[in-house]
């Protein structure tokens, strides 16, 4: 049999070599229709849906001895079956959607309610958020970062090169993508004041980033291995984790981001599976000083993920690229990520969101945020009919893609976008 990884495998489904959801990719989330308007399992094929609720009340694929897993509203109970289901589940997919097949092809009281128009589908969050951690780990950003605000002879903190920065984000506030997002009020000071005032932000930006959906749980006490860590992580969304800039260099000593970063993140509904980016593995960039041994990577952990982010205002008739980048520049991988955050003996859940830090890379365009692709409010940043910007205005929305290239087919995440409200 095939393996779903094939560039060679064609579905029955017409699939544009230009989409996003071939029948490598198979991603997955979870979607309604007004006919059938309660949230189920799907997976993206072409510009189908196809519903998972179906073919698993119709037995075409079995869970035994869970039941109904693709009938609910998130993701959580399926990751909860461990990765060698997600290998199965994902076989089984693939083999019933191969031009070949005629199990559910030629099956058309199946085929029909199976196969939903994406166009008539409502996108849900995937999965049920446990806990939202985000990290600091390009190191371009980082060192942009530091020279803004420290100079270039302090940009990197001295514990940056041993181990991956973060800090717990809120798991209420994570939403899907085209979820409009309010601009957040707080506390600001300007440098050049005495006391601070309350009120909206006036520095909105927006941070690209992957985020990594843990699947699996570890008990707490314990650390986890380089391949354990790999095994626990079911898939990768975009991630957009929104930032209120002035809110957040007034609140951030000692204890880091705190409100400035606790009002919306944003993520892409679909979950490309870490079996789908398989072939597209590489290694990151060389680590000096070498970790110490519990960060160690036996293997190349890091993702060729191209990734562009494109913001429209409100008085643009389309959005125009800011930023192109890619996924692979990340100095900490997804994994050395989770093992840093189970080895204290953090447990980790099923449902767990690990934000991977704003993705920047060498040059100006690869960017990932308005504070460096401005440098901080100095360089405007240059739209279409004579637009400028340095942080978001009210209106305005921002649209990020990521895909990996196939030889014929592309592996992608298709888009997470939201569109800035006024404070309230």
């Amino acid at each position: 049999m095939p393996h779903p990884n094939d560039p060679k495998l064609r579905s029955f489904v017409d699939v544009d070599p230009a989409s996003d959801f071939p029948i490598q990719n198979l991603p997955y989330g979870v979607f309604s229709t007004q006919a059938a308007p309660a949230p189920r399992v799907g997976v993206a094929i072409g510009d189908r849906v196809l519903d998972l609720a179906v073919l698993e009340s119709e037995g075409l694929i079995d869970l035994a001895p869970a039941y109904d897993v693709f009938a609910q509203a998130s993701l959580n109970a399926f990751m909860a079956l461990g990765p060698r289901v997600w290998s199965k589940t994902r076989v089984r997919i693939s083999e019933l959607l191969r031009h070949d097949n005629p199990k559910l092809r030629d099956d058309k009281s199946v085929r029909t309610p199976a196969l939903v128009p994406m166009a008539d589908a409502r996108l849900h969050l995937p999965f049920e958020v446990a806990g939202y951690t985000d990290f600091y780990s390009s190191k371009e950003h980082a060192t942009n970062v530091g020279v803004m605000f420290r100079g270039k002879d302090n940009a990197l903190q001295p514990n940056w090169l041993h181990m991956p920065i973060g800090y717990n984000g809120r798991a209420s506030t994570v939403v899907v993508s085209g979820t409009r997002v309010r601009r957040p009020r707080g506390q600001l000071k300007p440098p050049a004041t005495d006391a601070p005032s309350f009120g909206p932000c006036k520095r909105l930006d927006f941070e690209l980033e992957m985020g990594v959906v843990v699947g699996q749980s570890s008990p707490i006490g314990e650390m986890l291995g380089e391949t354990q860590a790999e095994e626990m992580i079911f898939g990768f969304v975009l991630l957009n984790d929104w930032s209120a800039r002035d809110i957040q260099q007034w609140e951030y000593v000692p204890l880091g981001p705190f409100q400035a970063k606790a009002f919306a993140t944003s993520i892409s509904p679909w979950i490309v599976t870490r079996e789908a980016l398989e072939p597209f593995r590489v290694h990151g960039p060389a680590q000096d000083p070498v970790p110490l041994p519990y960060l160690r990577q036996a293997q190349p952990n890091n993702y060729d993920i191209e990734l562009d982010v494109a913001l429209r205002a409100a008085q643009m008739n389309q959005a125009a690229g800011i930023c192109r980048t890619n996924f692979k520049y990340m100095y900490w991988s997804s994994v050395q990520q989770l093992v840093h955050h189970a080895s204290s003996g953090c447990a980790m859940n099923v449902g767990d969101l690990l934000g991977s830090g704003t993705i920047s890379g060498p040059e100006k365009h690869q960017r990932g945020s308005l504070l460096e692709l401005s440098w901080n409010g100095t360089e405007p940043v240059e739209l279409p009919g004579g637009v400028k910007r340095t942080f978001l205005e009210d209106g305005d929305s921002l649209m990020m893609r990521g895909w990996c290239q196939g030889n014929g087919y592309r592996v992608g995440f298709g888009e997470v976008e939201g569109t800035i409200l006024p404070a309230s």
